[in-house]
């Protein structure tokens, strides 16, 4: 949804929340604009296009159905191997996603909802592709697994050498590619079957990288601005910054080099006093 908005303009404002079953319908992410509470990654998009936020604007008929038919695969393929890596794969729930998750979750229930979630996506993966021939869960795991590199191999052979998948404009496609792929292109996961595979596929890398690169481009401080003018008036402060000082420290090397000089002391002890430094307080902003 991010990456959407980025594509398309919309100007939408990202509020973290700790108590996602506060959220308005119960669910995230929700969008809230004005009198309306809209939830659900589609019902939302669709909003943004009314609102004549479109990234398919420009996309003909043809290019549309393959969208919709592209974005059915990655939830048919790609979905339960996602899952299956941050949410059962053990190594990776118990290093990375459980206590990611529980961070952002007010204690005693950061104890209890990761576990919830955990077996909510396995149900997930069962319901969906457990049953004949299939009657074991590792023959589940082996061919979710399987079928997220077939997906994989066939975005990269779509992808080919272009941009994006329809161009040199991001489409509805691109946003939904690239939130699939960039959380197992980044996280350092312990466990790494379906992130060795897609970093074997460089143009979906180069994909993901230039998505970062160009519309989610981070600060010095690590953390996302909220435009790209935002970052430049940042650096054009920080520059000015840098020259003042520069000159500063010129003119009091002239001011010590004309005064009279003393020559040095032998000093027997030496005290470091430790200075607190005022730390500025950022709202990060996440999904």
């Amino acid at each position: 949804l991010q990456a959407y908005a980025k594509f398309s303009g919309a100007p939408l404002t990202v509020n973290t929340i700790s108590r996602s079953w506060k959220a308005p319908k119960g669910d995230i992410p929700v969008l809230i604009s004005e009198d309306k509470v809209i939830s659900q990654p589609a019902k939302i998009l669709n909003f943004l296009r009314k609102q004549k936020y479109n990234a398919d604007y420009e996309l003909s008929a043809k290019q549309g159905a393959d969208t919709l038919a592209y974005i059915a695969l990655l939830e048919e393929k790609l979905l339960p191997a996602l899952l299956h890596t941050f949410w059962i794969e053990a190594e990776n729930y118990c290093s990375v996603t459980k206590p990611w998750f529980a961070s952002r979750i007010a204690f005693p229930l950061s104890l209890y909802l990761p576990g919830k979630m955990s077996r909510e996506a396995l149900n997930r993966i069962l319901l969906t592709k457990g049953g004949p021939p299939l009657y074991s869960l590792t023959e589940v795991e082996a061919q979710i697994y399987r079928d997220a590199k077939e997906c994989l191999n066939l975005l990269s052979k779509r992808l080919g050498t272009s941009q994006f998948f329809f161009g040199d404009t991001p489409t509805t496609l691109d946003a939904f590619v690239f939130g699939f792929l960039a959380p197992v292109y980044k996280v350092c996961f312990p466990r790494v079957q379906l992130q060795e595979h897609l970093k074997q596929l460089t143009n979906l890398c180069r994909f993901c990288d230039d998505i970062l690169t160009c519309y989610f481009r981070l600060s010095v401080s690590g953390h996302s601005p909220t435009g790209q003018d935002t970052a430049d008036a940042n650096l054009q402060k920080l520059t000015q910054l840098v020259d003042k000082e520069s000159n500063l420290i010129e003119k009091m090397d002239d001011n010590l080099r004309k005064s009279p000089q003393h020559p040095p002391r032998k000093l027997t002890m030496l005290k470091l006093a430790a200075h607190g430094e005022e730390s500025s307080s950022f709202n990060r902003l996440s999904p």
